[in-house]
């Protein structure tokens, strides 16, 4: 078994022999190591010359694949284990008065259980660092056959900068190699083999076993972030055999001549990839944190509600008032529908107070610091007035941009704003975007990107026009100077998969596409479902994640809707659009869940892929002139 391969950032001291010299390799431009030839490859045996237990650890394996030419150790650590150890029995023998042996005596040899028990205690202080690392089975679904059977593309990880490793990535690609499990073995004990990554898709990527070139037979889908994968030159600091897969033992007589070749100068993860996945997997929100969260019943006024759970940066929040923990929110801990206690009190925000006049045992505010912080912004000149008309998504239907007022202008930047037409007397269905929202534009924005504007209900005046709309409510357009026009390179491309949450019922995380691209904003499409629950998301929204994050966290994922249920879907969409209609004066719309429940128990899943709209962020104007 093989004693493993030293990336470049690992200094080792062995000594043993190579049949091969050492080549120069010149440093890429890279942040990912090196791998490098330093002497360790060792043949693999041909399977003739019999088995060997290593004199330290107990393990058993080939002969010709174990450490120095004796043959009596499996790994170099268990050489220089017994060596030492030896050393230590030759002083206590001499202090005994005994004479020293050629073979002195192991003192307390480890035996091959207690280094599996070390072991396990590792593997459970990992788990324990990242316990919602564990993967959840969706039934019927695998992202990787997904992609495959439809050549499908996945936005890249670096395009979530909230998501876990979403910031260090770095240069993960094709062609990176990792230590994996060898699953094409016959040995009894867990071996390595190293592979190359062939594609990714997320945190997703498709591996291939290093030596089988262009045949993809045993190819093989595996999360990067995953506790299985590992830098090449783990097996070796770890001891951990390598041993090439069963399909392909016999195809080359020098595995190391191969090995030498095929790994010099190719990159790998790094040493602490897996650290890094931990650190980035720890969340500040605990439970018990009490933090104000928006009324779902009544958007204009926010409510005091607990945290019941984290997973993945998802926080379950169950309204204070709630006995039976039933009446939760669920959000994204960076969500701006949250904020610390006392915010609504600070800026003039409704407020709905709680009958518990104090707090349960356990319960504690969560610290400011730890709340999404708005842009900065400069109100001192022209700024947003009462009365302003604007285009706005509407919360209570995300396919849609509507005409919309501001209703009230509250400090440090936030803005009450109600749909045009559709406003409740109260003023109950009012909602609170900051100014610098990415959900909020200037008059004409969806003219020039060719966006369907929703105008006001009952407007009669079709085609809707800004300018007789205007005159007609006597009413000025917000200043387009004070709307945030920043565009960040995002990296979203039309097409591209990702796991994306339904907003109108946010515990839901579906498989979803991105269809289509206006500046910062992106059209999310859940597959299998028709285009009217299309949502209109910013491309730095907490509320999307790469592919195969609910698997890495431990959330569950909705699949696309069964092929079986898209003639019912598509019969009843006309019914689901006039109820929605007619639901839109009360607090909250109809939401896709009922459709989604009677879809998700059809019989099995058929994945179509549907047509893209190729619309991108172009360089065109963000926005067009307003006619006086």
């Amino acid at each position: 078994m093989f004693d493993g391969y030293d990336s470049c950032s690992e200094d080792t001291s062995s000594s043993s022999s190579s049949d091969e010299s050492e080549e120069e390799v010149a440093p890429l431009p890279s942040s990912l190591p090196i791998i490098k030839n330093n002497g360790q490859v060792y043949t693999y045996p041909d399977g003739k010359s019999g088995m060997a237990t290593c004199e330290m650890c107990g393990m058993v394996g080939v002969r010709d694949a174990f450490y120095s030419k004796t043959k009596r150790f499996c790994s170099v650590s268990c050489s220089r284990s017994y060596s030492s150890n030896s050393k230590k029995a030759s002083i206590l023998a001499r202090l005994q008065g005994k004479p020293p042996t050629k073979k002195a005596k192991v003192l307390q040899k480890q035996p091959l259980v207690a280094k599996l028990a070390a072991y396990a205690q590792y593997q459970a202080t990992l788990q324990n660092q990242a316990k919602t690392k564990a993967a959840v089975p969706v039934e019927g679904f695998s992202w990787g056959n997904y992609i495959n059977s439809n050549s499908f593309t996945a936005a890249p990880v670096t395009c979530f900068k909230h998501a876990p490793m979403g910031t260090c990535w770095g240069d993960i690609a094709e062609g990176v190699r990792v230590e994996v499990p060898n699953t094409d073995c016959s040995l009894p004990t867990k071996v390595f083999w190293i592979a190359g990554i062939v594609k990714l898709a997320g945190y997703n990527a498709l591996l291939r076993y290093e030596g089988f070139e262009n045949d993809s037979s045993l190819d093989f889908w595996c999360n990067v972030c995953g506790s299985d994968i590992h830098p090449v030159g783990w097996c070796a600091t770890s001891g951990k055999p390598l041993v090439p897969p069963r399909t392909i033992q016999h195809k080359y007589t020098n595995w190391k001549a191969f090995l030498v070749k095929r790994l010099t100068g190719a990159k790998t993860l790094p040493p602490d990839f897996s650290q890094k996945v931990s650190e980035s997997m720890q969340y500040p929100f605990k439970t018990s944190m009490r933090v104000e969260v928006v009324d779902k019943t009544h958007l204009c006024r926010t409510r005091v509600a607990v945290v019941e759970s984290v997973i993945g940066g998802r926080l379950r929040l169950v309204y204070e008032e709630s006995e039976d923990k039933t009446d939760d929110f669920w959000c994204h801990m960076y969500s701006p529908l949250i904020h610390h206690i006392g915010w609504s009190r600070s800026i003039g925000h409704r407020f709905k107070r709680s009958d518990i006049t104090k707090k349960q045992d356990g319960h504690f505010d969560a610290p400011p610091h730890l709340f999404m912080k708005v842009k900065e912004f400069d109100a001192a000149g022209e700024w947003f007035k009462e009365g302003m008309k604007l285009e706005a998504i509407d919360p209570l239907n995300l396919s849609a941009i509507c005409v919309a007022t501001i209703r009230k202008v509250l400090a440090d930047g936030y803005l009450m704003i109600g749909i045009d037409g559709s406003e409740a007397a109260d003023g109950s269905d009012w909602f609170c975007y900051h100014a610098t929202s990415p959900s909020i534009f200037p008059v004409g924005f969806c003219e020039i990107n060719m966006i369907e504007l929703t105008p006001p209900r009952g407007y009669a005046k079709l085609p809707f026009k800004w300018f007789d709309y205007l005159r007609e409510t006597d009413s000025i357009a917000a200043p387009v100077k004070l709307f945030n026009k920043e565009v960040p390179n995002h990296g979203f491309h039309v097409g591209m998969k990702l796991e994306a949450v339904d907003l109108m019922e946010p515990r839901l995380v579906c498989v979803a596409t991105v269809t289509r691209i206006i500046h910062r904003l992106l059209r999310i499409h859940f597959d299998g479902w028709e285009d009217e629950y299309d949502q209109w998301v910013d491309c730095e929204s907490p509320d999307l994640y790469p592919v195969g994050w609910c698997q890495l966290t431990g959330y569950q994922l909705q699949p696309p809707a069964p092929q079986s249920s898209r003639d019912s879907q598509s019969s009843s969409s006309k019914q689901k659009k006039k109820a929605k209609s007619q639901q839109y004066k009360g607090h909250k719309k109809m939401t896709s869940l009922q459709l989604k429940e009677e879809l998700l128990d059809g019989e099995e899943y058929s994945f179509l892929q549907g047509a893209s709209d190729q619309e991108s962020n172009g360089s065109a104007s963000y926005y067009i002139k307003q006619e006086p």
